[in-house]
């Protein structure tokens, strides 16, 4: 889009000096011509850009346009050279569509201002002004470098509020003020407007959903700096394997491991996706196979829900993303059958079904074997070269029959009677599992550290371990004051309807963003309170719909809408901007440790080796589905209390 210096909108007595490639936004101006721009052309430009605005937009724009070029004046008095420094309204992050209110580009940083009509702030408002910077600190090229403070700016307030999750709250008064104060600390040359505004400057990271969109519409992901860092060594080496598999005609095991959050997905569906696959493909009497990768997981809500949008995006998402289930199905009973694919992606490899479970969901047919020893012998019907990819998360076994590890992928191989023909790929934690396998190699670029999923905040993870480990809790405050000041929010209510508001508040500006309620599948108490965590409400849910529509959704399945619940089977390797964890009495402190003694009962007895760890992961993975925000919910049950205190205790915020 080409837009002047100024803004979208023409009026008389503005000049547009020059043309550039800009991201949309309402105004754009240094601070002098701000200042001097009579207030009705820059709400004028305002309309012009957005179109269609409310008449308590309009009114808000009234009421706060004069107060800031005041204030920008007053700024500029107290430092002549700050006339030159730029004023944007009604920014809209590229790709997204979120509009901070007032971005201010100075000479000791930038200050982002939520601009809202009240005198007293609420937390949902100073999160989302953190939101804000946090968002262009880890995705805008021009601030990574660049300090950028965020402001909740309240027009019916007076003076310096304080300071709240590093966010600074003020009267529209103290902007002046403020403004001396932060340019101070580092007093240098602003950002140029014009780089500022360049569309390809901001780069935000893809959710798994839009990963997926992305890659149908294009073949390929936005390159974002900090994820490229993180995992493109391993894709180049996956890329690498995949070559060499099919120039010496051999076969290969790769195990790829890293945290939840850390782009494990990401990898596998590029890979999948990755069009250099076409041209090692091996001729079939039918040609080239159309398919010649495939991503396979034993999540039936992953599944569905990325090939809803696959689906949506215009293309086959069943072609490459397809469920465990049905395809072992497939080959399993007709050996006679030829997998198409070279490469076969299996996600959450650690969870495979050991022989019991694969015989229960299967049959007879299965011979007694693991779905590790199917995969490795499906792999070795595939004429000339193939590639298994099993990616390995860690404590995330919630489903009965997933509890005998990454062992049974040595197994398999150990097996094979070509064992010869096998070479087995594993990060260095895994190597002593595969210790005497023949062709074995160890390489760093199979484990991802880097937790992407949380935007800036890298200890996520190191948190829940932490608040799940029985131990005291000690340093989870410290811990979790560190998540607050790299954007990552903790809160917490005993009210439901306070939580449901704060979510609802918060992300009312931001049309993109998903949040959603998520509850345990073993807890008894919840559904009596309003979270329809029971198997009959949760077996309605659609997934496809509920991750990837939006308010404008007639059929209300939105997560946005907070009405239905996911449980951890749900939600597991997918990923909301928020959840609403309704905490249940399956799982709580007793004495200062946590115990499952409430929680439903498995049916079958003997299934379960351990009942307590299978409820710890699960509340892992409630835990670590959000990107920015986790507000729990804990019933105001007596069996909740010293859990509710002891959340308290780890650093949650109350409403």
């Amino acid at each position: 889009m080409i837009v002047s210096s100024i803004s979208v909108g023409r009026y008389p007595g503005v000049v547009d000096e020059v043309e550039y490639p800009v991201a949309e936004h309402g105004w754009s101006s240094d601070f002098a011509r701000f200042h001097d721009t009579p207030a009705p052309y820059i709400r004028q430009s305002l309309v012009d850009f957005l179109g269609v605005v409310s008449p308590e937009q309009l009114h808000a724009w009234e009421m706060s346009i004069p107060p800031l070029q005041d204030e920008v004046g007053e700024v500029v008095i107290r430092d002549p050279e700050a006339a030159t420094y730029s004023a944007i309204l009604e920014y809209q992050l590229p790709m997204e569509h979120r509009r901070p209110d007032v971005v201010l580009l100075m000479g000791g940083g930038v200050l982002v201002l939520e601009v809202k009509s009240k005198a007293h702030p609420v937390l949902a408002d100073i999160d989302q002004a953190g939101a804000y910077a946090r968002d262009l600190r880890a995705y805008h090229r021009d601030c990574e470098t660049s300090a950028v403070y965020p402001v909740l700016l309240l027009m019916g307030g007076v003076g310096r509020l304080g300071s709240t999750a590093g966010v600074e709250v003020i009267g529209p008064d103290a902007l002046d003020s403020l403004a001396a104060e932060l340019d101070g600390r580092v007093h240098g040359a602003p950002i140029a407007m014009d780089s500022f505004l360049d569309p390809g400057a901001y780069r935000p990271l893809p959710t798994i959903v839009q990963a997926a969109r992305e890659l149908m519409a294009t073949g390929e992901l936005r390159r974002v700096k900090r994820a490229y860092g993180a995992t493109q060594p391993t894709l180049d080496y996956l890329t690498a394997i995949a070559h060499e598999a099919a120039s010496s005609h051999s076969r290969h095991l790769v195990l790829l491991s890293g945290l939840p959050g850390t782009g494990k997905t990401l990898v596998g569906l590029q890979l999948a996706h990755a069009r250099f696959l076409d041209d090692l493909s091996v001729d079939r009497e039918g040609g080239k196979p159309t398919a010649p990768a495939v991503y396979l997981s034993g999540n039936g809500p992953l599944v569905q829900v990325l090939q809803y949008e696959l689906r949506a995006a215009g293309g086959g998402g069943a072609a490459f993303v397809r469920p465990v289930k049905a395809y072992v199905e497939r080959y399993s009973k007709r050996p006679d059958l030829v997998p198409p694919e070279h490469v076969l992606i299996f996600d959450e490899a650690q969870r495979a079904f050991d022989a019991d479970m694969v015989a229960r969901t299967h049959g007879k047919s299965t011979d007694g074997r693991s779905e590790p020893d199917h995969f490795i012998e499906f792999a070795e019907r595939v004429p000339g070269w193939c590639v298994v990819v099993g990616l390995i998360g860690s404590g995330q076994e919630i489903h009965v029959g997933e509890e005998a590890g990454i062992g049974q992928w040595r197994t398999a191989v150990d097996r094979s009677p070509v064992v010869d023909s096998w070479s087995v790929h594993v990060p260095p934690h895994l190597a002593p599992a595969f210790e005497g396998s023949q062709r074995l190699r160890v390489h760093s670029s199979l484990h991802l550290t880097a937790e992407l999923r949380y935007h800036l905040a890298d200890e996520v993870h190191r948190f829940v371990e932490m608040l799940l480990d029985d131990q005291t809790g000690d340093g989870l405050p410290a811990l979790a004051d560190a998540l607050e000041d790299c954007g990552y929010h903790l809160r917490i209510s005993r009210d439901l309807t306070a939580a449901k508001s704060y979510l609802h508040d918060r992300y009312r500006d931001a049309p993109d963003a998903r949040y959603g309620l998520v509850a345990s599948s073993r807890d008894s108490s919840l559904k009596q309170l309003g979270v329809p965590n029971d198997f009959q409400s949760t077996r309605q849910v659609r997934f496809g719909a509920w991750f990837g529509e939006g308010d404008d959704d007639l059929l209300g399945r939105s997560c946005r809408t907070l009405r239905q619940c996911v449980t951890e089977f749900g939600c597991q390797g997918l990923e909301l901007d928020a959840v609403l964890l309704a905490w249940g009495t399956d799982f709580v402190r007793e004495s200062g440790r946590w115990t499952n003694r409430h929680a439903k009962r498995y049916q079958v007895p003997g299934q379960v080796r351990d009942a307590l760890n299978l409820r710890r992961n699960g509340y892992r993975v409630l835990l670590t589905r959000s990107r920015d925000a986790t507000v729990a919910f804990v019933p105001p049950l007596p069996a909740l209390d010293e859990t509710n205190r002891f959340l308290l205790g780890a650093g949650f915020r109350e409403l």
